[in-house]
């Protein structure tokens, strides 16, 4: 049946996985039938899906510097669209999007926009140029196209900022879901999350996380279509629902009307009342309040996401595993389709959601009795999860659309009950949440352990180090970086989306500029980058503290969700300006910087990385 080695046998390999996990959904649907609690189904989802998460890892464990960093550099252009695509649909893709647009709307289609254009600057300023450096991540092109430790060492720094940032979501949304399926508290989910992450990764590095991704991807993408297409068929939404998002919009405007949407304010006591017993709604609020609506607010949200998606290292990192340049290119064309098939999703599934809990015809709760609603089982499951909360404010005994309140988080993950769907498919969708927000979190934990050990242990610390101990440095750092984040993200200082964008923000802030610069202009400096990485990051962290933390109202409408507007600005001036006033880099250096730009070729580095 299988004949040639693995890569070649990929196609198959990976179609039996697709046709198993379909059986196992088919026989979760049969044994739910036969009465399997949703309890039992839901621990059921979780845990054979991270059991073979943690059997490909094992599989694909490694001792070779290669296979560890960049996978061998030998990952087809499709299988690396696909694991690209699921490091880049995280936890706050599948679990948070559809709730930020179901809160704000329009407003965050700019995420959207966004994160997709940024993948157009991805293929056309850097993916296929780093590649053609050969390098095994981004500080390493960065120290090597700047020279000397310092331009290296502020590269690590940035990076783990962003890719700090960025974990503590991941973690926080594994910790989520978990604390649901599992029936367990968040604070102890998170740790449960981190030991799933840590099993798909420590042992064989990128080689492992590249062909876990591909399998996580497979169960985000079925774990989030089918919920859009059953309840879009139960509510009469079209065959192809995407299509008709026009008419569902227009459907859900008028029901919102009919329930009085906005015309009942809640009181401060009321809010205060809910503040207190959901906890974490006033994170939400801080995040869903820094998106606006003007054109202003779109176009600088979206400029921050896609400037930011062009520095993130865990995904230029991706780049780095494919075989030549050419298929670094084709792969980002291949990674655009595969996030488009979410993306396009997105904003229907907040609309079915809104319709699912409105419309009268699909069962929804707006409308009935407190007594009816508090006694769904549902409801006293996301009530006790403390991500749902209803309140008769007015008295009257019947549900008001201003008397029900859920986290964003919730929206994906708690559809499926609202619309009445059998358990086994809310048991699928938590099974696809933990696969996004594993998959990131797993190109993030590696970005940084990577970064850590291998340009500030081996390149500064001990360049004699041998393999063995280099790749022991590297898992420990994973365990260490993992076990913070978690800690972190067990005190929900900010929500998944929220500190997703920071992320964003910080990377480019520090990371855009050197990353662009260094490809495309021969006269940029070491002393330039350094200047540009430093002032960047600090001049953008700055500002995200005057506005967040210390409650400014900010300058030219940026709000704490673009301060990386304020650090992309300072990072292209003091890099310029520095680059300028200081001695040119050297004619091997400029030489270096022209045949990184030739499309074909063998690597810059070669052989002697």
């Amino acid at each position: 049946m299988f004949k040639g080695g693995f890569i070649q046998n990929l196609p198959k390999i990976y179609g039996i996985y697709t046709g198993g996990f379909i059986v196992f959904i088919l026989l979760m649907a049969i044994a739910e039938q036969m009465g399997m609690t949703s309890k039992a189904i839901g621990i059921c989802f979780v845990a054979f899906t991270v059991g073979i998460y943690a059997l490909i890892g094992y599989l694909s464990r490694t001792v070779q510097v290669d296979a560890y960093y960049v996978a061998g550099r030998q990952v087809p252009t499709v299988f690396n669209g696909m694991a690209t695509a699921a490091d880049w649909m995280s936890g706050a893709s599948f679990v948070a999007m559809a709730g930020g647009i179901y809160f704000k709307g329009y407003g965050y289609m700019a995420l959207l926009v966004g994160w997709t254009g940024g993948y157009v600057l991805v293929s056309t300023l850097l993916a296929p140029y780093l590649r053609k450096f050969g390098c095994y991540t981004v500080p390493d092109f960065i120290g090597t196209r700047y020279g000397g430790n310092a331009a290296r060492m502020c590269a690590v720094l940035v990076l783990f900022v962003a890719s700090f940032t960025y974990v503590t979501a991941q973690i926080n949304a594994t910790g989520t879901i978990a604390s649901v399926a599992l029936d367990i508290p968040f604070n102890i989910a998170v740790y449960v999350g981190l030991v799933s992450i840590l099993l798909c990764s420590m042992l064989g590095g990128m080689r492992a996380v590249t062909w876990t991704q591909v399998a996580q991807y497979i169960v985000l993408i079925i774990a989030y279509l089918i919920p859009v297409f059953w309840i879009s068929n139960k509510l009469d939404a079209g065959l192809f629902p995407h299509l008709m998002l026009q008419d569902e919009v227009a459907k859900l405007a008028s029901l919102e009307s009919e329930y009085g949407l906005g015309q009942v304010k809640n009181t401060a006591a009321q809010m205060a009342e809910v503040k207190a017993v959901n906890k974490g709604l006033a994170g939400i609020t801080k995040a869903h309040s820094a998106v606006n609506t003007t054109p202003w607010g779109f176009i600088s949200l979206a400029l921050c996401m896609m400037l930011g998606t062009a520095s993130l290292p865990h995904i230029l990192m991706r780049y780095f595993t494919t075989p030549s340049v050419r298929s670094a290119r084709k792969s980002v064309a291949w990674s655009l389709f595969f996030i488009f098939l979410l993306y396009s999703s997105a904003p229907m599934l907040a609309t079915l959601s809104k319709l699912a809990l409105l419309d009268p015809a699909a069962g929804g709760i707006i409308g009935k009795s407190f007594a009816e609603v508090t006694s769904l089982d549902w409801y006293q499951n996301w009530n006790q999860a403390k991500l749902m909360y209803v309140s008769d404010f007015n008295g009257n005994g019947t549900l008001e659309l201003n008397e029900f309140f859920m986290q964003g988080k919730a929206v994906v993950l708690a559809t499926p009950e609202i619309a009445g769907l059998p358990y086994v498919i809310s048991g699928l969708v938590a099974a696809g949440g933990m696969a996004a927000a594993m998959s990131t979190a797993d190109g993030l934990i590696l970005a940084i352990a990577n970064a850590l050990s291998h340009d500030f242990y081996y390149k500064i610390i001990d360049p004699k180090a041998e393999t063995r101990q280099r790749l022991l440095v590297a898992r420990a750092l994973l365990v260490i970086i993992g076990f913070a984040g978690a800690t972190i993200a067990a005190l929900e200082i900010q929500s998944i989306l929220g500190s997703v964008i920071w992320a964003f923000d910080f990377a480019m802030s520090g990371l855009f500029v050197p990353l662009v610069l260094g490809v495309w202009w021969k006269r940029a400096t070491k002393e330039g980058a350094v200047a540009g990485m430093l002032l960047g990051l600090g001049s953008g962290a700055f500002y995200l503290y005057w506005v967040f933390f210390a409650k400014n109202a900010g300058i030219l409408g940026i709000t704490h969700l673009t301060f990386g507007i304020v650090g992309v600005v300072v990072s292209f001036i003091a890099m310029v300006v520095v680059s300028l006033i200081t001695k040119q880099p050297d004619a091997a250096t400029q030489k270096m910087v022209e045949d990184v730009r030739i499309p074909s070729g063998k690597a810059i580095l070669g052989k002697q990385h």
